[in-house]
């Protein structure tokens, strides 16, 4: 691994209406601010604060204090330094290709970056309200290259932060930022009474033949029993094993999972935090991590044994047990991560945009780049997103051609 960026604390750029400063963890801490950061998102401060303790420790973070004029914190915003692959959107079309020239050229489309989100989730913009939010984005559209050119960095990138910002993100865009999509998220609505109501009304009548028929074949084998609990630290040998052959088996690979990530989203988070867990005559064969939120639950990761998950078809057989669980608890939506697109275009979910904004700091570079970014984002490469009723929705205006 190449070594990251390190520089000495604080650093700080003055701008009309306030300023925008680099802390540590530790100092971020110390500000009133800090304990109700992200207080309206499913993954609040304690999740930042989990990713920093138990993932990527070859990452450099820290974090951006944003201030009013009068001198009050009115946002918090984390960020890292990595290494950026560029080309880990289009690997899986042209990995062959990649890894040749990589042999002569290992250092091909890398960059050192500076990344404005969370490294294992979705980003958002920190603030109490969304007055300041647009306040806050507009005070770090205008530091950040500042402060990415002071830290010898060239790339600056806002990481998958959802459509729901592109108003109060276009200060980026008119600071020079080119703003593409990741691959999205996906959303179900699940407002029903009950699992066979969501199957009647919203799945076509092959799919029901087809999950039922995956149903009556999980019957025959014995009994599978689920169960629910906050903190997965004492099966943790069990399911962190599940959690990677499905990692595994995925063909892009982002952030890798520690057993240490999970058992802490239960130490700290068990008041949002659930995981369900399946066993086969005692053994576990599933998981799932889920963080609630509202009426929304957050299905984050899952592991499958499979052993015996493929016969078993485990994967829709865990979904039917979950949506059933949302449906008895209320819940109106079941958001899922990205990847895996196929089942989930049949099961009636819809695509949940988010967006990448990426800009090089030098003005002559970031002319070329952003005319390659669009060959590079990883949306182009996926067939089966293009299927969905709302793959428009992922382009914040009408697609290049």
């Amino acid at each position: 691994m190449n070594q990251i960026a390190r520089f000495n604390e604080p650093s700080s750029v003055a701008l009309a209406g306030g300023s925008v400063e680099v802390v540590s963890r530790l100092e971020a801490m110390q500000y009133r601010h800090w304990a109700n950061a992200f207080g309206s998102q499913a993954k609040d401060r304690r999740y930042y604060e989990i990713v920093e303790d138990t993932l990527h420790e070859e990452f450099a973070y820290h974090y951006f204090v944003v201030r009013q004029g009068d001198g009050e914190i009115c946002g918090i915003q984390p960020f890292f330094i990595l290494d950026l692959d560029l080309l880990i959107g289009a690997r899986h079309r042209i990995g062959q290709l990649i890894g040749f020239i990589r042999r002569y050229w290992p250092r091909l489309m890398y960059a050192q970056a500076l990344v404005i989100g969370c490294a294992a989730g979705e980003g958002h913009i920190d603030g109490k309200d969304e007055v300041a939010r647009r306040a806050n984005a507009r005070l770090l559209a205008s530091a950040i290259v500042k402060h990415a050119r002071g830290l010898k960095v060239g790339l600056v990138v806002l990481k998958e932060f959802p459509a729901k910002y592109r108003s109060s993100l276009e200060c980026f865009v008119k600071n020079d930022f080119t703003r593409i999509p990741s691959l999205p998220n996906v959303l179900l609505n699940i407002e029903y009474s009950s699992f066979d109501e969501y199957m009647s009304r919203a799945l076509s009548s092959g799919t029901r033949r087809n999950l039922r028929k995956k149903f009556r074949a999980a019957e025959q084998a014995p009994p599978i029993e689920m169960s629910i609990v906050d903190d997965i630290t004492p099966n943790i040998g069990e399911v962190y094993p599940l959690y990677l052959q499905v990692y595994q088996r995925s063909t892009m690979h982002f952030e890798r999972l520690t057993e240490e990530y999970f058992c802490a989203l239960g130490h700290r988070m068990g008041d949002k935090v659930r995981f369900f867990v399946w066993r086969l005559n005692g053994k576990i064969v599933a998981f799932a991590s889920c963080i609630l939120q509202g009426d929304t639950i957050h299905a984050e990761y899952l592991g499958l044994d499979y052993a015996v998950a493929l016969d078993l078809h485990l994967y829709h057989y865990t979904f039917r047990d979950m949506i059933n669980w949302g449906i008895a608890g209320g819940y109106k939506w079941f958001r899922s991560t990205s990847l895996n697109y196929d089942p989930k275009l049949h099961l009636r979910y819809r695509l949940d945009p988010i967006d990448l904004y990426v800009r090089h700091t030098s003005a002559a570079c970031n002319f070329i780049f952003r005319r390659i970014l669009p060959w590079l984002e990883p949306t182009r490469y996926d067939k089966t997103l293009k299927k969905f009723a709302n793959y428009q929705d992922i382009w914040a205006s009408k697609r290049p051609a």
